[in-house]
């Protein structure tokens, strides 16, 4: 999940590094009762190459934000990861104007917590619905260091000023091949690379194979978090329908996630 999209200071200086690859796309997010807001304005940089439309890979990003905050309310001090991400579009998402999502808990047990998303646009159209699924992580020594993950988030500052792929470093190597490396820009609190950003290189790998397509729908299973990188999303697609698989290239390339995903159109 995204708990690690802080500012972070290097030793010795009093100066922030670079922001973390998810604030640069200006999701803020405050609390509302039991829910979770969230709200972002759609920028060129934000949206699938050769279309108009944001990436169904960010919607999922914040959807795992939202999500994975929500998750630390219940699993504090604990640290959750993600287990399975999803979310689905009714209509291609707009390329411009605001987004503005809501996270609600759905279930928490004692080992998993489930958390559900709705997006929609400035003028409440829905655009999406999702879920996700958490457990905690089994390195007891990782620990949150605040009980309240919202107040602690770094406010997103800017904008991309790249396209949302090369500022994160994806690049397709290939029909249904994307690529990625591993970056203190681009982890979370377990120290590994952030689920919402997984979801990116699974888009990339499907898209190099659909080009000018937009994902309906995109769902990915967390088997094992990526550590090491470069992180390695390979993609086959049939009638619109994609089955991808994410491994993990530094670490004898294992099996990291599996994910499926659907065009518009198909």
């Amino acid at each position: 999940m995204s708990e690690s999209t802080t500012q972070r200071t290097a030793p010795g200086s009093s100066e922030p590094e670079r922001r973390h690859v998810l604030q640069e796309l200006g999701f803020a997010v405050t609390r509302s009762g039991d829910e979770l807001h969230g709200a972002a304005s759609v920028f060129p940089e934000m949206c699938v190459p050769e279309t108009a439309h944001l990436r169904t890979s960010i919607l999922a990003a914040w959807a795992d934000m939202l999500t994975g905050l929500l998750a630390v309310d219940a699993f504090a001090p604990r640290v959750p990861v993600t287990l399975e991400l999803d979310v689905h579009l009714f209509r291609p998402a707009p390329g411009k104007g605001a987004v503005r999502g809501v996270g609600r808990v759905v279930k928490t047990g004692r080992s998993v917590f489930v958390a559900a998303v709705e997006f929609t646009r400035g003028d409440g159209k829905p655009i999406c619905f999702g879920a996700a699924s958490f457990m905690t992580a089994p390195d007891l020594t990782l620990t949150m260091t605040s009980p309240t993950s919202v107040d602690r988030l770094a406010p997103p500052s800017g904008r991309l000023s790249v396209p949302f792929a090369e500022r994160a470093g994806c690049e397709r190597r290939g029909p249904g091949h994307a690529v990625f490396s591993r970056s203190e820009e681009a982890l979370n609190a377990s120290n590994t690379v952030n689920g919402g950003l997984i979801a990116l290189g699974v888009e990339e790998a499907v898209l190099s194979l659909t080009p000018g397509a937009t994902l309906s729908s995109l769902g990915l299973r967390y088997l094992q978090p990526v550590r090491y990188g470069p992180v390695e999303a390979t993609a086959e697609v049939q009638e619109g329908l994609g089955r991808i698989e994410v491994r993990d290239a530094g670490n004898e390339h294992r099996l990291c996630v599996v994910a499926s995903s659907r065009i518009f159109g198909d």
